[in-house]
């Protein structure tokens, strides 16, 4: 089973739908006692990153079981967008450290000519390593982006994915049963659906 974890900042349903369609037993779910039966977790996030993270420290329990989840059971887990960010140590776009399970940063755009910000729309993810999450992407494989702020790895093996929008940027991320990917795979048609797919494989 896979819990989509649902602490009030994610896009939910399109997230559901994309798993039932590729034929995945999925969930969502918002209560800590029963995100502790998950085998596979998915951290969705659509807005910023301190409200995010706001809302994970305060929701009772759920802080310390993604902890227990992510590095004791160390079960599969996909953070998607603003759920990717969280991974990272921390953001420019706020004050709140963030869950710090990726050496990475999360950084603003860099301001270019001919580049706007938001970075929205199609573009290619072209894996750079090898990861059971880019099995049969492709290497021209394009997904659905809508994001202000981009993640940089700090230690080059953890990036499996990169884009190049006003600079190169990685677009996924892995460490041991830890994903992330700023892309939105539940927008991204045959593309996405592989991803999640391979996902669901773990």
């Amino acid at each position: 089973m896979i819990h989509i974890i649902d602490y009030g900042m994610g896009n939910l349903g399109s997230m559901r739908n994309m798993f039932k369609r590729i034929g995945a037993n999925v969930t969502v779910e918002s209560n800590p006692a029963e995100l502790a039966h998950a085998r596979k977790l998915v951290l969705p996030g659509v807005g910023s990153f301190d409200a995010a993270m706001g809302r994970i420290n305060e929701s009772f329990g759920l802080r310390d079981l993604l902890e227990h989840k992510a590095n004791v059971e160390k079960i599969p887990i996909l953070g998607v967008c603003l759920g990717m960010q969280l991974l990272t140590n921390s953001s420019e776009e706020g004050e709140l450290p963030g869950l710090g399970w990726m050496a990475a940063k999360t950084l603003r755009f860099p301001k270019k000519d001919g580049f706007k910000v938001p970075h929205m729309g199609w573009n290619v993810a072209s894996p750079v390593r090898k990861s059971p999450l880019t099995l049969e992407v492709g290497k021209e494989a394009r997904y659905y982006f809508v994001h202000s702020f981009c993640v940089h790895v700090e230690i080059p093996e953890q990036s499996i994915m990169k884009t190049n929008y006003a600079g190169v940027f990685d677009s996924a991320i892995a460490r041991d049963n830890i994903y992330g990917v700023q892309f939105h795979p539940e927008k991204s048609h045959r593309f996405g659906m592989q991803f999640l797919k391979n996902f669901s494989n773990l």
